[in-house]
């Protein structure tokens, strides 16, 4: 891994559909450290989709929740693709980068910690492969198990965000890009924090970044971090 982690956002959604398994192997291609995903539990599963309704990113309209497992994998997110679930997901990177699984609404921290602590424990893949984040303190507290690492999603940060990075064990903090500076970054390094941006797509954007000494950054477009070749569209 380089010392400035590339994670490609909902896979590589400036070439591909979001949080699709396509998306996800384009960002690997394109030489992404790790990937983000979003996860929501839906009737029990865990769907990889960021939006709480079907419109923006699916061939379906209306609420996930209002429709069967069945008819939501029947879908079309793009290109022909469906709906992944975490488990595809997962299979799909084989460890081949480290994935950021955001934690979408509620009850997703305990289904999906106990799926990382599966693929630990029979698929020989490690803490390190995994970070989970959120907005959601609620759901970033539910996550027991200590030795998976946290990502504390801001927006602007505040003066507290340290203690809230504490309350939830954050290992790391996702701030926006427009909100970042050298003294956040040089604060979040002395707490043991790393900081990864979202999302940076910019060339300009990535360079200034990484003369603040971030950690890495969340871009939809990998290959401008990684420069890695990027393929026909």
């Amino acid at each position: 891994m380089s010392e400035f982690l590339c994670i490609g956002h909902r896979g590589a959604c400036g070439h591909e559909p979001e949080n699709t398994l396509r998306s996800i192997r384009r960002a690997l291609e394109l030489g992404a450290d790790g990937v983000e995903i979003d996860v929501r539990l839906v009737h029990g599963e865990l769907l990889v989709i960021h939006d709480a309704k079907l419109g923006r990113t699916t061939n379906g309209q209306g609420y996930l929740v209002r429709k069967s497992l069945a008819a939501l994998r029947a879908l079309d997110a793009g290109r022909g693709e469906r709906i992944p679930t975490l488990r595809e997901v997962f299979e799909t990177v084989d460890r081949r980068g480290f994935i950021n699984i955001e934690l979408k609404g509620r009850r997703t921290a305990q289904p999906t910690c106990a799926l990382i602590q599966e693929f630990i424990q029979t698929h020989g893949w490690h803490y390190e492969h995994f970070l989970v984040s959120s907005f959601n303190r609620a759901e970033l507290r539910a996550v027991t198990d200590p030795q998976i690492p946290i990502g504390l999603l801001l927006t602007r940060p505040t003066r507290l965000y340290s203690l809230s990075a504490r309350r939830v064990r954050a290992s790391a903090v996702h701030p926006a890009v427009r909100w970042v500076t050298a003294r956040f970054v040089a604060d979040a390094h002395r707490r043991g924090l790393r900081v990864f941006p979202y999302t940076a797509n910019l060339p300009t954007e990535i360079a200034r970044l990484r003369e603040l000494g971030v950690d890495g950054v969340f871009t939809d477009f990998p290959e401008r971090v990684t420069g890695g070749e990027e393929r026909g569209m």
